[in-house]
């Protein structure tokens, strides 16, 4: 497996080198006409990468050849503010010229169980195929304060080892519903992106990165690229208990 490390000083470092990386990727490819599958993530780390791309890379990329996927959303409508489409719509989509049909959000206001079936088809539609699951080019995770990974939480990493694409999953402590992309769609991706910030995260990524025996699995843990890579891209508090 290979995995790429790699510490800034802050935050917004961390969010204006990968937001180079993104476009670079992006504009390879279009030289190429090869369209680019990104699936994203929610949370305050990755709406600041999204704002440092709609803010000052917005005419940098050929985003007509960018199709947007989502991780996972929470079961609520798009105008809530704990919508992740919402809040990646405000920071990045509202800023860039992407065609609406290059937009594929989950339905947080629709049934969860019918949309995670619908959601599943419609990735297997617009994205390339290995193995028999859906193979996005870039996958965009953060890492919450207790490992999860996705809408995957501790003491549901069986998710890991479905044969769903989608599954309807619910937060241990609000209960609240979410759909979440499944273990097998996330390693099976092409770069496994992880970004992550703040010295609240410092000891779980410590354990998951540093060499030797864990003394914890987190959910998070279970992210291992079938085919692609994997790259981590911290700030230095998130850093600071890692030993390399």
């Amino acid at each position: 497996m290979d995995r790429l490390i790699k510490i800034f000083p802050t935050p917004f470092e961390v969010a204006e080198y990968l937001a180079i990386e993104i476009i670079n990727h992006i504009n390879r490819n279009a030289l190429n006409k090869h369209q680019v599958t990104i699936a994203l993530s929610g949370g305050n780390t990755p709406a600041t990468l999204f704002s440092v791309l709609g803010s000052h890379f917005d005419s940098s990329a050929n985003w007509t050849n960018v199709h947007f996927f989502w991780v996972d959303e929470r079961c609520v409508p798009p105008e809530n503010p704990e919508s992740n489409y919402g809040m990646t719509r405000k920071a990045l989509l509202d800023k860039i010229k992407i065609p609406s049909h290059n937009i594929h959000r989950i339905r947080g206001e629709a049934n969860p169980s019918s949309e995670a079936s619908r959601y599943s088809r419609e990735i297997s539609s617009f994205t390339g195929s290995r193995n028999g699951l859906p193979a996005f080019d870039i996958i965009l995770l953060g890492l919450g304060e207790d490992g999860h990974v996705a809408s995957v939480f501790p003491g549901n990493e069986k998710l890991f080892e479905s044969e769903n694409k989608c599954k309807v999953t619910f937060h241990p402590v609000t209960r609240q519903k979410r759909i979440t992309l499944t273990g097998k769609v996330i390693n099976n991706s092409g770069r496994i992106i992880f970004m992550v910030t703040g010295k609240n995260k410092a000891e779980i990524v410590s354990n998951i990165l540093s060499p030797g025996p864990k003394n914890k699995l987190y959910p998070a843990s279970f992210v291992k690229p079938a085919y692609g890579t994997e790259e981590w891209y911290l700030d230095r508090e998130s850093a600071s208990f890692f030993k390399i």
